[in-house]
């Protein structure tokens, strides 16, 4: 007998394995499509200085056990809408320095994670920490992470004992991952660009209006500030192949509400970028959307649509804003790679609380690239900042959870204005401590 857990998968599975079908179909009055051609690179001029190197994992649990996300979730998982994959990009200059981006279908990067895969990664493939970048999408349809070893007691539950296995498990599968995309190193041309995907809003309540004004308590705010920017690099192999890309967009993984593992927009995203791309990679990279989500969102918000249709949609809006910053007046990668990560101490408003070291780390993809990446949950004030103070200088890319995962990171206006993201109790230092190590880390990579 089948149980109503996997009969649910079996069900899910089915509808999206038929909507695919009928997409590869095109409909009645449509433009034929054009014949398969040969490969054309989007940048015949540019000399091919870099070398690639890709690898992917799926990392879907092997056992319905419980997600990580939302506080109100009271049973394990129950079905599979989709597969979650860790995926690893190398990339190498032509001095040989290396730079390894992992990203995951997960909710964040446990600092005690990444530390210890930087160090076995170190250890066994000469990869300095600083070169090796951890990225989660936040989608909040995965599982809950464990660094923390459980104690005999707590073996007995099953929810923290398979957390614990699961992180252990996922520990060792990144190590792997990371060596099998530095031995798939071969030539490729690196391009990148940018494009605009408009699904993201900002989810605060609008504070510049008064207390008795209709709309100030209500959510979301279309007037507040976002990051619509999708940057994506492009690697194409020396004959014009597309072989992989790297995009970004600043925004929560919060489109669906059910008890389904799911990548979200951002799985689905890379879904569509790669169904029709033998052999092709597409990564996420999640931008500074702490204070970000979709919207539309949830069922019944669209008369009909369901929660999983607008997840599809956005989607599809954003891989159709990654496949024209892939071919529209390509920027080319050229120079040399250089990366620098350090911690800096972030203070809580209460003195009796112990810093946290938080991690900021530059990766400078030759002259004309430099992404920053901020480690948690990074309202997008930081995302602007940046791109505001450093971009005359350099295309400047933002990305958050990244390499770290110990709640939101207000900017000093969010937290001066307080609200949900503003609740970790930082110190109002904390932007400007964090602004300071990503000026001094932008200015030694150059």
């Amino acid at each position: 007998m089948v149980s109503p857990f996997l009969s649910h998968a079996l069900l899910l599975g089915c509808a999206l394995a038929l909507g695919s079908a009928l997409s590869a179909q095109a409909p009645a009055g449509a433009t034929p499509l054009s014949p398969p051609k040969p490969p054309v690179s989007v940048a015949p001029h540019l000399e091919v200085r870099w070398k690639a190197g890709l690898a992917t994992q799926k990392v879907t649990p092997p056992q319905f056990m419980w997600m990580a996300g939302y506080g109100g979730r009271n049973k394990p998982a129950e079905g599979k809408v989709q597969d979650l994959f860790a995926k690893a990009m190398a990339l190498e200059d032509e001095a040989g320095n290396r730079v390894v981006i992992v990203t995951l279908d997960l909710i964040g990067v446990p600092q005690a994670l990444r530390r210890e895969i930087g160090a076995k990664a170190q250890e066994r493939f000469k990869l300095p920490p600083s070169h090796l970048l951890l990225n989660a999408s936040h989608t909040h349809s995965g599982p809950i992470l464990r660094t923390t070893p459980i104690s005999a007691e707590e073996e007995k539950n099953p929810r923290l004992r398979h957390s614990w296995q699961y992180t252990q498990d996922l520990q060792r599968s990144l190590v792997e991952l990371i060596g099998r995309a530095l031995q798939n190193l071969t030539p490729a041309r690196l391009t990148w660009n940018k494009a605009r995907c408009g699904f993201a809003m900002n989810r605060r309540r609008d504070y510049s209006l008064p207390p008795d004004h209709p709309n100030a308590n209500r959510v979301p705010n279309p007037d507040g500030p976002v990051d619509h920017e999708v940057p994506t690099l492009r690697i194409e192999e020396p004959n014009g192949r597309p072989r992989a890309c790297l995009f970004g967009y600043a925004c929560h993984n919060t489109s669906l509400g059910f008890y389904n593992w799911c990548g979200d927009y951002a799985g689905f995203a890379q879904q569509f970028l790669q169904e029709h791309r033998p052999d092709f990679t597409a990564m996420f990279l999640t931008g500074c959307g702490a204070d970000q989500n979709p919207y539309p969102r949830r069922s019944d918000v669209v008369p009909g649509i369901t929660d999983l249709e607008l997840c599809m949609q956005h989607g599809r809006s954003l891989s159709n804003a990654v496949e024209m910053a892939m071919v529209v007046n390509p920027r080319p990668i050229i120079g040399r790679l250089r990366a620098a990560m350090q911690e800096v101490k972030l203070s809580y408003a209460n003195s009796k609380r112990p810093d946290h070291d938080y991690p900021v780390q530059v990766i400078a993809l030759g002259d004309g690239l430099s992404l920053i990446t901020l480690g948690s949950e990074v309202v997008v004030d930081y995302s602007l900042r940046f791109k505001r103070e450093l971009g005359s200088q350099s295309g400047i890319w933002v990305a958050g959870y990244s390499n770290d995962y110990n709640g939101y990171i207000p900017s000093l206006r969010v937290l001066k204005e307080g609200g949900y993201e503003a609740a970790a109790g930082w110190a109002q230092s904390v932007e400007e401590r964090i602004a300071a190590k990503v000026h001094e880390l932008f200015k030694a990579t150059r």
